[in-house]
């Protein structure tokens, strides 16, 4: 069996830490050119991971303050999955990953950084992209700034929620003709 070392990811959960809720601080704040969030919905945000896994690493987060996805309602379930969506085409559109991890972590026992707000990790990966430089060099290679990241995935959201970039029927939060 393979393992995973992240040194990086303890620092961050044993590190000290303002107080309060992060997601809730990002959504406090007004919206400007120098926050990564990337996109907001009507019950959920994309915003890039401080801390990323690869380049373009983003997380869902609900607007609502609750620790767990039971605790969301349908249409805040159906608006987080659809953000979802929306994140895999504008990575898609923006870094052609070869596929992606996409998850939950639900308590601190499970790897949750912030466990008192659930979000959805969306990870993109290429083949190869395991390499040495995390383990013998204590340094990751994320070869874009996330400021720029963000401001590339801005820019697609906005052409597939208009309808210019692909995969825009899958994405967006309206109902379908079908429904």
């Amino acid at each position: 069996m393979r393992r995973l070392w992240t040194p990086w990811r303890l620092s961050y959960l044993t590190g000290s830490r303002p107080s309060g809720c992060v997601f809730c601080q990002m959504l406090a704040e007004q919206p400007n050119d120098n926050d990564l969030i990337v996109h907001r919905g009507r019950h959920s945000f994309i915003v890039l991971n401080l801390y990323p896994y690869s380049n373009g690493h983003v997380m869902v987060v609900p607007y609502r303050h609750v620790p767990s996805t039971e605790q969301l309602d349908a249409a805040e379930l159906l608006d987080l999955m659809n953000m979802v969506n929306l994140s895999l085409a504008a990575l898609r559109n923006t870094m052609s990953p070869d596929g992606f991890n996409i998850g939950v972590n639900l308590g601190k026992a499970a790897g949750a950084g912030v466990d008192a707000h659930v979000h959805m990790h969306v990870v993109p990966r290429w083949v190869g992209d395991t390499n040495f430089m995390p383990i013998l060099g204590d340094t990751r290679v994320i070869p874009e700034s996330l400021p720029a990241t963000c401001q590339r995935l801005r820019q697609a959201v906005a052409a597939i929620l208009s309808g210019q970039g692909d995969n825009q029927e899958t994405t967006t939060n309206e109902p379908s003709a079908s429904s």
